[in-house]
């Protein structure tokens, strides 16, 4: 029986970054030769242990067997003659299939370290064609190494585009869609992970509204990148640098502007109305996807209030405050703050006005605070209740942005 360090542990220790989880396979092992030895066994499609003191996870060697589409259409088969390189065949990239033995050295088959070395992303064998998902993983490691010059080999990327014009990206379930985006949405270029599925034609499939907006003009004066998918992609950069890589504010970033893909040719540039029109997709994709109540409300606030807030110095006080409301903000500051910061990525993610200031965050921020630092008390003491309350109070907030409008010089 013997243990090896695999996976992502041995990757990370290779490119000198912090090593999160630990995973460990067992050779030459049974599961009743686990469980005496004290570990505890976890999972029911293969046998998976729990270490009795440090608790990493002990996988036993197995190989897999293809027998139905999707990634769960496979026959898992673990005995103590499977080998280590054969457990290791399986996996998905040459970077993710590497071993270290107990002293340190490391086991290497399908020449994993060199591709470190050489910043590329290959798959290990032909079983790479069997899980759709592995085309979601790919773009999400490309996105995860993008600042570290990494890029998809030629013939992995030939190989995802196989398997798209095989239909065998139609058995992804949406709930792994989104835990593969969402991990690639807290990334620091998470615009990678859309372009890797672009170039082997599974955006097309995954996210066809994103799709749709490559090669849709926009106007120069605003849009100095012209195209509307390019824009996106900047967006989504910008998304994460600012919110610190929040997957909520990536994914209303991604699909802020589906609506441009609605407005009528014979009007582009020009996209009038289009944050109205993009709330139906952003509610399709995120139906579709089953993407988490929260972060659909979000992309929905932005999808269409986005222009609103990039013209918050013309609104009236009133509007301001309705503003507000809409985003949840005077509920909700995580909401809010999101919210400004999406909006923040859009004027942003724009050739050559990356770096461009955006008073509209600040002055919004400002009359959220002036709205919720006025006091209901005076009003009780009045002896309002109710709807009269209500509307006092309503009425003494817009006073109290109007007085702040007036102290803060208007934006660029």
């Amino acid at each position: 029986m013997e243990c090896f360090l695999v996976g992502g542990a041995v990757r990370d220790r290779l490119l000198g970054r912090p090593v999160q989880d630990r995973d460990w396979v067992v050779v030459g092992a049974t599961p009743e030769m686990m469980l005496e030895a004290g570990y505890k066994q976890v999972g029911g499609d293969f046998p998976v242990f729990l270490h009795p003191q440090s608790k990493e996870e002990y996988a036993l060697a197995r190989t897999e067997r293809k027998t139905a589409p999707g990634y769960r259409g496979f026959v898992v088969h673990s005995a103590p003659d499977v080998s280590l390189e054969e457990d290791l065949r399986r996996r998905d990239l040459t970077i993710n299939a590497i071993a270290q033995t107990a002293d340190g050295q490391l086991v290497d088959p399908f020449g994993g370290a060199a591709d470190l070395e050489a910043r590329v992303l290959r798959h290990v064998s032909p079983a790479f064609r069997e899980d759709p998902v592995r085309v979601l993983r790919t773009a999400r490691f490309a996105a995860r190494y993008r600042h570290l010059g990494f890029n998809v080999a030629n013939e992995t990327v030939a190989a995802m585009r196989d398997m798209v014009d095989q239909g065998e990206l139609d058995a992804l379930v949406p709930e792994r869609v989104w835990q593969e985006m969402e991990k690639a949405f807290s990334e620091e270029s998470p615009s990678t992970f859309i372009e890797v599925l672009r170039q082997c034609g599974a955006l097309n499939v995954v996210l066809p509204e994103v799709e749709s907006l490559f090669g849709v003009p926009q106007t120069p004066e605003y849009h100095p990148e012209i195209d509307t998918g390019v824009h996106t992609l900047m967006v989504m950069d910008q998304a994460a640098r600012l919110s610190g890589r929040n997957p909520a504010v990536v994914f209303a970033a991604m699909v802020h502007d589906l609506g441009k893909a609605l407005t009528p040719a014979s009007e582009w540039p020009s996209h009038h109305r289009h944050e109205s029109l993009g709330v139906e997709p952003v509610e399709n994709v995120s139906s579709r996807l089953k993407v988490p109540s929260r972060v659909r409300r979000l992309a929905c606030n932005v999808c269409a209030h986005h222009l609103q807030m990039h013209r918050v110095f013309e609104l009236r006080s009133g509007k301001v405050l309705r503003l507000i409301e809409r985003v949840n903000g005077l509920r909700n500051q995580d909401d809010f703050e999101d919210f400004v910061l999406a909006c923040e990525a859009d004027a942003r993610g724009r050739k050559g006005l990356e770096n461009r200031e955006y008073p509209q965050v600040n002055f919004l921020r400002q009359a959220r605070s002036a709205a919720l630092e006025v006091s209901v008390k005076p009003l009780l003491e009045r002896g309002l209740s109710g709807a009269s309350l209500g509307d006092a109070l309503q009425a003494e907030r817009i006073r109290a942005i109007k007085r702040l409008a007036r102290e803060t010089p208007p934006g660029p």
